[in-house]
């Protein structure tokens, strides 16, 4: 039977039987090009598509992504957070350490679900230096320090610091930075701090006995991920 190619799939009823193989070749490649066809992996979709042609869209199980393919890569739907990783520390720790040294349990991992998404890193450390001692705070990602300010003279570069002018200084230093990872490998962010001279406390004063009214506080790590 002869077909009639069919530029636009939704033709009259009175054309539909005699063009009936057309229409459903048009039909089904316009679903191919607009529709979001779900696949287990992001493997599955490979073996499945090869050759996959701009603006194809695809779903994937593993991971909830809704995928695009822009000609090149596919990328996430853009402008969305796509997950959320956030981490409490409620337990103290403390440090005398004049060099930076990780803040125990207050660290987060995520993986990026394409190498174009950004990574929203917020940050609290509720921090006491002690005795006209200064408390510094800097941002990692693995071993490579991000968000911190230029180092000049004698001037650590850090995300942040608190200065105790009087026998103590307690407060929470927060901090944001939007980091490009550029990468689909698990990536750690993670706290580190110090303090000039004396003694610096995470999360509860010093020696821990200066008030019974001093508070035990808590600090955290959240990690979202923006796609591009």
């Amino acid at each position: 039977m002869a077909v009639t190619p069919v530029g636009n799939p939704y033709v009259e009823s009175s054309d539909l039987v005699a063009n009936y193989p057309g229409v459903s070749e048009a039909l089904a490649e316009r679903i191919d090009v607009v529709g979001v066809n779900p696949f287990a992996d992001s493997a599955a979709r490979a073996t499945a598509i090869p050759s996959p042609t701009e603006g194809m869209m695809s779903s994937l199980n593993d991971t909830d992504a809704v995928q695009r393919y822009d000609g090149a890569t596919w990328k996430p739907v853009g402008g969305k957070v796509l997950q959320v990783v956030s981490v409490t520390k409620v337990d103290a720790f403390t440090t005398t350490s004049t060099s930076f040294t990780d803040v125990t349990g207050l660290s987060a991992s995520i993986t990026p679900f394409a190498t174009s998404s950004r990574i929203l890193v917020l940050s609290k450390t509720a921090i006491t230096p002690r005795s006209n001692a200064v408390g510094y705070v800097q941002l990692l990602r693995g071993a490579t320090v991000i968000g911190g300010g230029t180092a000049g003279g004698d001037r650590t570069s850090a995300m942040s610091s608190l200065y105790s002018n009087t026998t103590t200084a307690t407060g929470d230093l927060v901090g944001n930075f939007v980091d490009s990872p550029n990468s689909v490998a698990s990536q750690t962010y993670k706290i580190q701090t110090r303090v000039n001279t004396g003694t610096l406390a995470i999360n509860t004063t010093a020696d821990d006995t200066d008030s019974p009214n001093s508070a035990r506080t808590s600090s955290t790590i959240t990690l979202m991920e923006i796609s591009a």
